[in-house]
């Protein structure tokens, strides 16, 4: 009889996990995947809505085109998770799972930095994106901040491309030289594994006349003013902020028993929780890699390998070695790329590629062949 496997959440970890286990073995799995939105969207999508460069309807890939053996996609809301029983309770129904798997991601808490939501502009969310956009056609000059508010975000490099698409935007306006741009993080280097990157992309910052202030954190907003408050006593007045908010673990994952210190801890080789066949991949993790679409995809594709090794009666697979790569966008369609390993040697490592017009090319393969391999070749 084929096992029922439950996937909770369809971002890069959910897709990946779903369409390895559907190649390898679609008679052994029932896979229901479980996503409250109709549709996905790629992280850096966001960023070219933002700054005008794609509509709505070019970066959304509906989960009705999804077509594998064994899936089943069904748009409805967690509701709650018993991971002992591994028992889901959506809007919509139960699901009892022989596998479980967590895959949810992580939310936005907007309202941990005060003044963020009166006088700033997170872009992290579709809706925050599209608000951004608006302001930043409305702005006529003035200070732009970059803020990263809180210890843990989305995809390390997107801070590092906000600024510098930023600089872009403002130059093609004729505003640049009118307008200052801050990138204010509480990470103490761009890339802190590698002072080698960090270097390369501090001096590309500088370049572009952006004013980094690594080991900062904005802490408070105060609207009236409109300066921003950090956490050393310094004080940023702005005319445009755009932040990074604070990240969490979405609430159903919060107040279930996976939760230690507001994520999920599993073990970095197989993603397994404490709880017998239940894994977790991806944001909300407390795994020590960065959370990344390419990181929850290579966590997803080892518990897939897992999850064939089990069902099958193979070997054991290689663990995840906590590699992969990111592109960053630079302006003037200039991308660069990020290679990183988190846990395949002594210490971690990463390789910085300057930014040059062919990888704005290979970014956009990229996305393409995860839509077709994800979606299928109607969607890509």
């Amino acid at each position: 009889m084929a096992k029922h496997v439950v996937v909770l959440g369809a971002g890069f970890g959910g897709l990946e996990l779903v369409t390895g286990l559907s190649e390898a073995i679609p008679d052994k799995v029932h896979i229901t995947l479980i996503d409250k939105s109709d549709a996905f969207m790629f992280g850096f999508s966001k960023l070219d809505v933002m700054f005008g460069r794609r509509q709505a309807h070019e970066v959304w890939n509906p989960y009705r085109a999804i077509d594998k053996p064994g899936v089943e996609f069904r748009q409805e809301t967690v509701m709650s998770i018993d991971p002992e029983y591994r028992r889901v309770v959506t809007d919509a129904g139960t699901y009892d799972a022989d596998v479980l798997v967590v895959a949810l991601g992580a939310d936005y808490d907007v309202g941990a930095t005060p003044g963020l939501a009166e006088d700033g502009y997170e872009f992290y969310s579709f809706g925050g994106a599209e608000r951004a956009r608006d302001a930043l056609a409305a702005f006529n000059g003035g200070g732009v901040i970059v803020g990263v508010l809180g210890p843990f975000f989305k995809c390390p490099g997107a801070p590092i491309e906000t600024a510098l698409l930023v600089d872009h935007y403002l130059s093609e306006r004729g505003l640049r030289d009118s307008s200052t741009i801050h990138l204010v993080s509480p990470m103490p280097a761009p890339i802190p594994i590698s002072q080698k990157t960090s270097s390369a992309i501090t001096a590309i910052l500088e370049d572009h006349s952006v004013e980094y202030w690594p080991g900062s954190k904005v802490v408070r907003l105060d609207p009236g003013q409109h300066v921003a408050h950090l956490d050393d006593g310094r004080a940023l007045p702005y005319d445009l902020f755009l932040g990074i908010p604070v990240h969490c673990a979405p609430e159903v994952v919060v107040t279930s028993e996976l939760v230690e210190d507001g994520w999920i801890p599993v073990d970095p080789a197989t993603f397994a929780t404490r709880f017998p066949n239940v894994f977790a991949v991806g944001d909300v993790t407390s795994a020590p890699v960065p959370r990344a679409g390419g990181i929850a995809e290579g966590e997803a594709a080892t518990v897939a390998k897992v999850l064939i090794s089990k069902f099958t009666d193979d070997s054991d697979p290689l663990p995840y070695d906590g590699a992969a790569g990111c592109y960053v966008e630079m302006g003037d369609d200039l991308v660069g790329r990020i290679d990183v390993n988190f846990l395949s040697y002594d210490t971690p490592v990463a390789k910085f590629t300057a930014p040059n017009p062919a990888l704005s090319g290979e970014k956009r393969q990229w996305e393409s062949t995860r839509v077709h391999r994800w979606f299928g070749p109607k969607a890509s």
